[in-house]
Formats: C-alpha cells, sequence, structure tokens
C-alpha cells in the first residue's frame, strides 16, 4: 500500500506471512501543558497502525525544541509521549532531536502485520454501515481555547479525547469483520470519508443528527469561531460533498473541522454492527453509527 489509494500509513510486504507498516506524524504543541501535548502528538502518530488494524512495536521520537526552552519542558513532552507508547504495548528506541525556534514533537511508528487482515480505507462495500469511535470539534474547541473564549474545563473533554488511544477501538473492532477503516486527522471528518469513498468507488451517507460532537462545539460555530483548515479543507472538497437543503450551515464547518487524534471511521458488514458496538461498549469506547455505504453517485459524500 502506498499514495494511490491515500491510506494511513504504508505497508510493505516483507514475505507471503508479514508485512511492515510504518507512519510518521509530529506538530507544534496544541495545549499550554508540555505532558498534554506530548500525550496527545503520540496518540496522534501511533493512530495511523490502529487505523490499518495492527498493533504498534517500535517507535523513535521527534523532536525539535527551541534553545531557550526549559530542560524540564522537554523533559514532560518526552515523558506524556512515553506514557502513550507504553499504553499502546509498544517501545521507544531512541529518536533525534533538532533546535527548532518552535516545539513540534511526534513519532515515527512501526508495526509488523499478516498481509491478510490489514485495513485498508479501500473496502468499503454497499450496504456496510459507518461506525465513527471519537466525537468531532477538537479543532474548534482548540481555536476557542487560544481566542480564549473557552475555560480550561470546557477544553478539558478535548483534550482527553485527542489524548485517547485508538488502541481500544481497534481492538474491539478486530472481533469483528472490517470493510475498512481510517482515521480522523487534519483532514476532517469528510476529507478522510472521502478518501475511503473514492478508494472504495461507492458513496458514503452520513445523517449528520447521528454525528457525536463535543459540548460547545455547537454554540462556537455559530459564533463563527472555526479555525482556518476547516475552509480550506471545505475548498478542496468543493465537489465531493453534497449536502441536503435541511442540513444547518453551522453544521458543516464542524464535518470540515481538522482534529488531532480523532477517532476512528469504520465500515462494517449491516450483520456485525450489534456485536461491534458491544464490543466498543465493552471497552469503553463511545462509539456511533453515523451513516452507510451506498452505490457510487454524483459525489463521494452526501450528508442528508
Amino acid at each position: 500500500m502506498g499514495f494511490d489509494t491515500s491510506d494511513d500509513a504504508c505497508v510493505y510486504k516483507l514475505d507471503d506471512d508479514l508485512s511492515l507498516i510504518q507512519t510518521v506524524d509530529f506538530f507544534p504543541p496544541i495545549v499550554d501543558d508540555p505532558y498534554q501535548f506530548g500525550q496527545i502528538a503520540a496518540a496522534n502518530a501511533l493512530s495511523d497502525i490502529f487505523a490499518m488494524g495492527a498493533s504498534p512495536m517500535v517507535a523513535l521520537n521527534i523532536l525539535c525544541i527551541p534553545s531557550a526552552m526549559p530542560p524540564e519542558d522537554v523533559a514532560a513532552i518526552l515523558a506524556g509521549g512515553a506514557a502513550k507508547v507504553q499504553e499502546a504495548g509498544a517501545v521507544i528506541a531512541g529518536g533525534h532531536s533538532v533546535t527548532d525556534p518552535e516545539p513540534k514533537y511526534g513519532l515515527c511508528v512501526s508495526a509488523c502485520i499478516a498481509p491478510d487482515i490489514i485495513w485498508s480505507n479501500a473496502g468499503a462495500l454497499v450496504g456496510d454501515m459507518l461506525v465513527l469511535t471519537k466525537p468531532l470539534g477538537s479543532g474548534i474547541l482548540a481555536t476557542a481555547a487560544k481566542q480564549d473564549k473557552i475555560t480550561t474545563a470546557e477544553f478539558q473533554p478535548a483534550i482527553e479525547s485527542m489524548a485517547a488511544l485508538n488502541k481500544y477501538a481497534r481492538d474491539a473492532a478486530i472481533k469483528t469483520r472490517v470493510h475498512a477503516c481510517t482515521d480522523i486527522t487534519g483532514f476532517g471528518f469528510l476529507g478522510h470519508a472521502s478518501e475511503m469513498a473514492k478508494a472504495s468507488d461507492c458513496t458514503l451517507t452520513f445523517r449528520y443528527k447521528d454525528i457525536p460532537l463535543l459540548k460547545n462545539v455547537c454554540q462556537l460555530a455559530k459564533q463563527g469561531v472555526i479555525p482556518g483548515g476547516a475552509g480550506r479543507n471545505e475548498d478542496y472538497l468543493a465537489k465531493d460533498v453534497c449536502f441536503v437543503a435541511d442540513v444547518p450551515s453551522h453544521i458543516r464547518p464542524v464535518l470540515y473541522d481538522p482534529q488531532t487524534s480523532g477517532g476512528l471511521l469504520l465500515s462494517v458488514p449491516e450483520a456485525d454492527l450489534d456485536m461491534l458496538m458491544i464490543n466498543m461498549n465493552i471497552a469503553g469506547v463511545e462509539a456511533a453509527v453515523v451513516g452507510h455505504v451506498s452505490h457510487k453517485g454524483s459525489y463521494p459524500i452526501e450528508v442528508i
């Protein structure tokens, strides 16, 4: 697997029984607390592996630090990342750091998996049900926090969501059939869904009322508190998304909102849906059924 289907990680076939999965991701701080930043950045990088149906094995730190950054803050970033890597069942085997005016942190992550059980975003089938494992809105809430339009307490649910590993959703889902999967990150919910639809040669139909949102997101969207990335996503996807007339205008930017360490979007057979949702509940994952897969229509994405 390479660039052709916009999958979440590359896959290199070692032999008939084993494939290597690799991914890399890092970015500047989205929160003020360095430990929380390390957790979120690590969870985000690890998510690509979980989106392929695999378990991470080895991670390498990628760290950019200003020369004036206090050593205790650097240590806290690395500690936050290490905690999430350990929670994921992987190990950190080193890494690399450089001096940079703006701090940045992330991971390069590797995993191994049998070629015949890899999840791709290209396998969604007509009749499948679509399940989302985290609420949307982290980008809007992060923007509001930077603009001092919400309190630290109001931002906390987004921080907890971003720091949560997709490991538990993956562990629940591998007990059922999964035809396709992707994780929701910077391209937004509709951006990553569009990639799945195009790769699978189908249309994904979403019910906007069923899509879970973080608290206060709708109110902030109505006030125009929208990150610039949402507008860029919307412009890029202008020919890919069809909204029906009764979708509220404030909902649209939420669906384009760039997410940091968002949830998994799973395409599963309807016959497996009940068991999947039971497994998610047992795992403590607040998953939601958000739509279904239809025959290829005029648009890759329909929002009704």
